[in-house]
């Protein structure tokens, strides 16, 4: 135990520090999560590089092991695959993260890494190779087991990304995932993987001081992805020194909220015709502030508490015989079930509107499509707006207006096209999307609505962020030819 102790202060002493001086950097450098979006919980901008200092924090007392010659070392390097594995992915997926923090990039991109990572440990020997049945004998999986490994990586990988929506939520939630993986590997007498919780323990409880609400920093994708990274690929090996009757079923509870909000965000998004990977403020953490009013830090405590319940569940499925699993899991089936009705994910009465929404959506989509596809052949500024300009009547507004300006030896130049249309009479709700290209602001595309609405519909303001997006990268291109060839290029100013 004095072991596992000392690691646990290492990884809190240099994941504390490095947190400080990331967050003091990051402010300094400018590499804050801005609160320009709807979604956004936060007010201001804070720093979003938290996650370097729990990678660091993880990595510093296992890379010790390295240079300390003793029992505990000689047996932590003698799991080589288990070492070298998370060593390996863990990196390529903090540097995944770190690129997306610093540049973003899509999802093609962190899919093919994800994958690529997950298959390498798959021949490292990290696999699902059963599923449980509480009511008989475990089902193995034989040639779907690669399949079902790089669902499981994957997936929790994003599910720890998405869960990421308040201060502290992530951390703790994954903080809990960890317990329990160090309360059944202690079980077990398995020293290795109790080193590899005790050090995450201490990365992310050196991080959460600082995150906790109100959150100085952020631990970003960097973070996020590396948690969800670690705990998928610990809880394939704890899985599997398991009772089969319970096998992935442990891991399952354990980490049982990152799982279930992905789970619901997945339906959620492909019953209103959402894309997939768009983001709003539907998660459980969202509804819990909304639905049942409660505070930030309030929300979060209580779904600490909801983890505490799963991580219950999941050691007493590892205890428990197949009747008693059978009850637990009827038991937390219950318990989920209510839960989801407070937070309105089973109100019947909404079931006659979705269809309306989910229509309208996959009209939006389409008409953003072709609107995209229109901006990218433009040739000049007159003819985006012209592309642009449909927008108006697609969203109903009463004006829209796209300002472009940039500044050329001192100089502010730019353009301003606007466009107003009959469209209600109430109080105006003015709304300004900017368009940027690589962090470098070109302008604003601004609609206002007369049409009684207190506020922007998270479709249509995805949709107009996707819109912001494309016209910055052709205005973009247009005002770089302006810098080149000054003089075949014609200033408009309104």
């Amino acid at each position: 135990m004095i072991t596992f102790l000392v690691t646990f202060l290492v990884s809190l002493m240099v994941s504390l520090g490095l947190t400080l001086v990331v967050r003091n950097r990051a402010l300094a450098w400018g590499w804050v999560d801005q609160a320009n979006s709807s979604r956004k919980v936060h007010v201001r901008p804070i720093p979003r590089l938290g996650g370097v200092a729990i990678v660091a924090g993880f990595f510093a007392p296992l890379c010790a092991l390295f240079l300390v010659d003793s029992g505990v070392g000689s047996l932590f390097r003698s799991h080589d695959q288990l070492v070298w594995g998370l060593f390996g992915g863990g990196a390529t997926i903090a540097v995944l993260g770190l690129y997306d923090d610093l540049h973003g990039t899509g999802a093609r991109l962190k899919f093919s890494v994800q994958i690529a990572v997950a298959i390498a440990l798959y021949l490292f020997g990290f696999r699902v190779e059963l599923i449980a049945n509480p009511f008989g004998p475990a089902i193995p999986l034989g040639v779907l087991s690669l399949p079902f490994t790089l669902l499981w990586m994957v997936g929790v990988v994003n599910a720890l990304n998405l869960i990421d929506g308040l201060d502290g939520l992530a951390g703790g939630v994954a903080f809990f995932g960890v317990g329990t993986n160090f309360i059944l590997s202690l079980a077990r007498g398995d020293v290795v993987m109790c080193l590899l919780m005790a050090a995450l323990a201490g990365a992310i409880l050196g991080f959460l001081i600082f995150n906790f609400n109100p959150a100085s920093i952020f631990m970003g994708d960097t973070g996020s992805m590396f948690l969800g990274f670690v705990l998928a690929a610990v809880s394939l090996k704890t899985s599997t020194k398991s009772g089969t009757a319970v096998a992935m079923l442990v891991p399952v509870m354990a980490l049982g909220l990152p799982i279930m909000d992905t789970l619901l965000a997945m339906i959620r998004r492909s019953i209103l015709g959402r894309p997939m990977f768009s983001a709003d403020k539907e998660h459980i953490h969202h509804r819990l502030m909304s639905r049942l009013v409660l505070s930030h830090r309030s929300a979060v405590l209580v779904l600490y508490g909801l983890c505490g319940l799963f991580t219950l569940t999941a050691l007493g499925l590892n205890f428990a015989n197949s009747v008693q699993s059978a009850m637990l899991l009827i038991g937390m089936a219950v318990v989920i079930g209510v839960l989801m009705r407070k937070l309105g994910y089973l109100d019947l009465r909404r079931a006659g509107a979705v269809g309306e929404v989910r229509r309208k959506n996959i009209r939006l989509r389409s008409v953003v499509k072709d609107l995209n596809r229109a901006v990218r052949q433009t040739g000049s500024l007159q003819e985006l707006w012209a592309a642009v300009r449909p927008l108006a009547e697609t969203l109903d507004v009463a004006r829209l207006e796209l300002r472009l300006q940039h500044q050329h030896e001192g100089l502010t130049d730019g353009v301003v096209f606007e466009t107003q249309r009959p469209a209600g009479s109430a109080l105006p709700l003015e709304v300004r999307i900017e368009v940027k290209d690589d962090e470098v602001p070109l302008g604003w595309l601004q609609l206002s609505w007369r049409d009684g609405r207190a506020e922007i519909n998270r479709d249509e303001e995805l949709a107009l962020e996707l819109v912001a997006d494309t016209v910055a990268e052709r205005a973009a291109s247009f005002m770089a030819r302006a810098e080149a060839e000054p003089g075949r290029v014609v200033s408009l100013r309104r």
